[in-house]
């Protein structure tokens, strides 16, 4: 399928819908941290939750709604997905999250210098990960707040590769388990709701902890752009090598994880029962 101007439709799909899963999600963080609007983790879940159903809803008939790397490797690995199409697809998930760390950016921009002046946060420098959360992810969970001032014993880097590993592993066997046509329990028109509750869930739990990433394009474009923007080796630094390790490798082992459980658990299940 080809939409208008010859720009082929799943490239319109994944960059809208990752463009959208971003600005809903990073959003509601920017909201959170910057304004205290939302009152405890559950809401910013939600948001997430609701904006990654929506950008489905919105995209899957055009790409399919990967909108996750972990999901477009794992789709390649267990799946049907060609595996000639996965750097492509992740280009343009890379792409669409980064613009839409920019436009956030735009519009929380005065917010963002607000909270930064308020709590003596200078942008680049140690402990501006207080601020650089609203883009990429770190742990423990900075809370809008240094990390020096937070007990490192509460998430430690081996711990949260494991927690991202399992939250992830969870998402795509959801993932593929609901859009199993021989799953005589599928949601159907709900799958992209239940998706984005699934999210919501993993983020009410994990996220105090890792920040709940479970998608590398979620947190490494919007973290290349802080980069860009102020915060200059912070978003690198921070963790140590826990960027690459606890938020893009994590997640993509994950997917692969969640994807061999359906493989060897679930499909061939769903195929008997189907038969009766």
């Amino acid at each position: 399928m080809v939409a208008q101007k010859g720009i082929p439709a799943w490239v319109i799909g994944e960059f809208v819908g990752t463009f959208l899963l971003v600005f809903f999600g990073c959003g509601s963080v920017c909201s959170a941290v910057t304004t205290g609007a939302q009152v405890g983790v559950f809401q910013v879940a939600i948001v997430w939750g609701l904006g990654i159903a929506t950008a489905i809803y919105l995209t899957a008939s055009l790409s399919g709604a990967h909108l996750n790397p972990a999901v477009t490797i794992s789709l390649a690995m267990w799946g049907d997905f060609p595996k000639r199409r996965v750097p492509g697809y992740i280009a343009t998930q890379l792409v669409g999250a980064f613009a839409s760390a920019a436009m956030l950016y735009v519009i929380f921009g005065g917010a963002i210098t607000e909270f930064e002046t308020k709590n003596n946060i200078v942008r680049g420098e140690v402990g501006s990960e207080a601020s650089a959360m609203v883009f990429g992810e770190y742990y423990p969970n900075p809370l809008g707040k240094p990390l020096a001032t937070a007990n490192p014993d509460r998430m430690c880097q081996w711990r949260a590769f494991i927690a991202e590993v399992i939250g992830t592993a969870i998402l795509l066997l959801v993932i593929f388990c609901t859009t199993d046509l021989n799953n005589q329990n599928r949601p159907q028109i709900l799958t992209a709701a239940t998706i984005g509750l699934t999210i919501t869930l993993l983020i009410s739990l994990l996220g105090p902890l890792t920040m709940a990433c479970f998608n590398p394009a979620r947190d490494l474009g919007p973290r290349l752009f802080s980069s860009l923007a102020g915060w200059g080796t912070v978003p690198f630094t921070t963790n140590g090598m826990g960027w690459l390790t606890v938020y893009i490798i994590a997640p993509i082992l994950g997917g692969l994880l969640g994807g061999a459980v359906y493989r060897f658990f679930f499909r061939l299940q769903y195929r008997n029962a189907a038969a009766g």
